[in-house]
């Protein structure tokens, strides 16, 4: 979601700010803006609209100084305009702010300031904090660091903060709460502030991340940085090693994020699952949950807690830890989770997932669980980020960095972890013999070549995209493990191409989407050999007698689709519990030809954001 770049130190400021927003603008955003100390003036420049557009109005006005902040903004209160754009600035002209995440109580707060002779120029909640803080500042006879530390404690929400002041051209403060912030080390003297490390990786490893209520102060003239809790507390920075790489951050020669991501998950699948099995030995361990193994086993359930991509991911993970592990799963979507009083105790496992493990409605959910005395354990991507430092264990993917917007990687790779940790509980409980574990890790490691070989179909692919570019609507079908699939399948489709479409348990498509199909309904359907595999041909039978379009994702070698539906894709056989492994790649790729044909902006679809840090 929105965006945060920050750099205080010897360099000129706005060339380092301006290229982390440019690498910032994956997550989704729209408008911009940045604030530079400059010879005494706060000087502020904001744009609705790309990064670009913001380069080309600030190039005609001074852009020098040591010391910036700039924003890229996803709009929750008002509209994406140049006014509401950060940051937003004291109303004498000497503090400028700029904010991640959704303060709840700012109508209370800014109603206080109204009557107080506070003049609002925007319709943002972030406004009020500044103000807050000047007023504190003013009233309390404190620096603007200190009174944004007293501020806080009369706001309620979630908040990654960066302020700076002209009545303090060495200085620079942050915080945050619930939303991501991260510190960069230079080498020079300089620190670099962001929402994510993207930023901030060309420039240095050495970096901090900011925990929850934890305030940065960054002084150039005494002592750098310097770390408090809400209630001023000296803190000691605890200082980590980026592994990211600055070629992750690139597109390495595709035409776009989305495309290389679809063709990187070969290697992504094998770094998710290296070193955490060995099949001539026949053992299968997940280091990050083993102290948690006995308590998964005994548990009254497993409760996995996601949203949208991570959420079907789990679903795929429900089947398989059912299926090999006979352990009791649900799943939940982690927005509805803390609004539905969940009957949850301290005999219940909840399983987090999320790519960049800041995902605000994932986060509550968890601390709900965290707060009833349940074990919290996650799955996500990023190292150090919030979901990592909140629960007690987990794993990560190992995935890389995902800058396309829809996910595709991270979806494979969440179902990867999912699949280890069922054959690790199988193993542990004896729900698998040794025979059957040796079989599906042995598969497993086949995985990733099985991906190339379904990558090798990309031109037929495309040739099938070609023929629904120009849909309005399309229903996805799948059963068992394949239902989520569909449900995945047609969240791509809608993501990037913004056509509707709907995923379906194929057999509940005559209850109600069977009204829909005609002539020109595209119907996907993965259709791969397995237990339900007459029954999905019966399916198909019924989309052909209501002369629906079918096209098919089937195991090589298959005749009885191919003689009933208009297209087939092929993938390689391989156990039923890894289907989805397989059978996603045709339809990442079927959804990206599509939106490409469409003229649509693929790594970055309109009202997207790539990590949604806001309920």
């Amino acid at each position: 979601m929105c965006g945060i770049v920050a750099y205080i130190g010897k360099k000129n400021a706005f060339p380092v700010v301006l290229k982390g927003l440019k690498r910032l603008e994956y997550r989704g955003y729209d408008s911009a803006g940045v604030a530079l100390l400059s010879k005494g003036n706060l000087l502020v420049y904001k744009k609705a609209g790309k990064v670009s557009n913001l380069e080309d109005y600030a190039n005609q006005f001074d852009i020098s100084g040591h010391i910036g902040i700039g924003h890229t903004r996803w709009a929750t209160h008002g509209l994406p305009t140049d006014i509401n754009a950060h940051p937003h600035v004291s109303m004498d002209g000497t503090i400028a702010l700029i904010h991640n995440g959704i303060i709840e109580n700012y109508d209370s707060l800014r109603k206080e300031l109204i009557n107080q002779g506070y003049v609002f120029k925007s319709e943002t909640d972030t406004e009020v904090l500044v103000h807050l803080i000047d007023n504190i500042s003013k009233k309390e006879k404190v620096w603007f660091g200190e009174a944004l530390r007293i501020a806080l404690h009369y706001v309620i929400g979630a908040y990654a903060i960066v302020a700076i002041s002209k009545d303090y051209p060495n200085r620079l403060v942050a915080a945050r709460k619930s939303s991501p912030l991260v510190v960069g080390i230079g080498t020079e003297g300089d620190f670099y502030l962001a929402s994510d490390a993207s930023p901030i990786v060309e420039y240095t490893k050495q970096v901090v991340y900011l925990n929850d209520e934890e305030i940065a102060v960054i002084d150039l003239e005494n002592d750098g940085l310097k770390l408090y809790n809400i209630g001023d507390q000296q803190k000691t920075p605890y200082i980590q090693q980026l592994e990211l790489e600055l070629e992750a951050l690139e597109k390495g020669g595709y035409e776009h994020f989305m495309l290389k991501e679809i063709y990187e998950q070969p290697r992504s699948i094998l770094d998710c699952f290296r070193g955490r099995l060995n099949t001539n030995e026949g053992w299968v361990s997940l280091r990050g949950i083993r102290e948690y193994e006995d308590k998964m086993i005994q548990a009254n359930r497993l409760v996995i807690v996601a949203c949208g991509t991570s959420w079907h991911a789990g679903l795929v993970g429900e089947y398989l830890i059912e299926d090999l592990a006979r352990i009791n799963v649900e799943v939940e979507y982690a927005s509805e989770f803390r609004y539905r009083n969940p009957i949850i105790d301290e005999r219940d496992v909840v399983i987090a997932i999320s790519q960049s493990g800041e995902t605000a409605d994932t986060l509550a959910a968890l601390e709900l669980a965290k707060s009833k005395g349940a074990t919290i354990l996650g799955i996500c991507n990023v190292v150090g980020s919030s979901i990592s430092r909140i629960t007690d264990a987990g794993s990560y993917t190992h995935a890389g960095p995902e800058i396309g917007v829809a996910s595709t990687k991270a979806f494979t790779a969440q179902v990867t972890i999912l699949a280890l940790m069922a054959l690790t509980l199988a193993q542990k409980k004896g729900t698998i013999t040794q025979s059957a574990l040796h079989t599906m890790l042995a598969e497993l490691e086949s995985i990733p070549n099985k991906v190339k070989r379904v990558l090798e179909s990309n031109g037929h692919i495309e040739r099938i995209a070609a023929q629904y570019k120009d849909v309005s609507n399309a229903l996805y079908l799948g059963r068992g493990n394949s239902f989520p699939v569909a449900l995945e399948g047609a969240l791509k489709l809608k993501e990037i191409s913004y056509i509707h479409a709907e995923g379906y348990p194929a057999a509940e498509m005559k209850h109600g989407p069977i009204a829909l199909i005609d002539e020109n309904m595209p119907v996907f359907v993965i259709a791969t050999q397995g237990n339900s595999y007459e029954k999905v041909v019966s399916n198909i039978q019924e989309v052909k007698a209501r002369k629906g379009k079918i096209i098919a994702i089937v195991t090589e070698g298959d005749i009885h689709v191919r003689e009933i539906a208009d297209e087939v894709i092929e993938i390689p056989e391989t156990n039923e519990c890894l289907v989805p492994l397989l059978a996603t790649i045709p339809l990442q790729l079927l959804s990206y030809h599509i939106a490409v044909m469409r003229q649509c902006n693929v790594d970055q679809p309109r009202n997207l954001a790539k990590s949604v840090t806001v309920e």
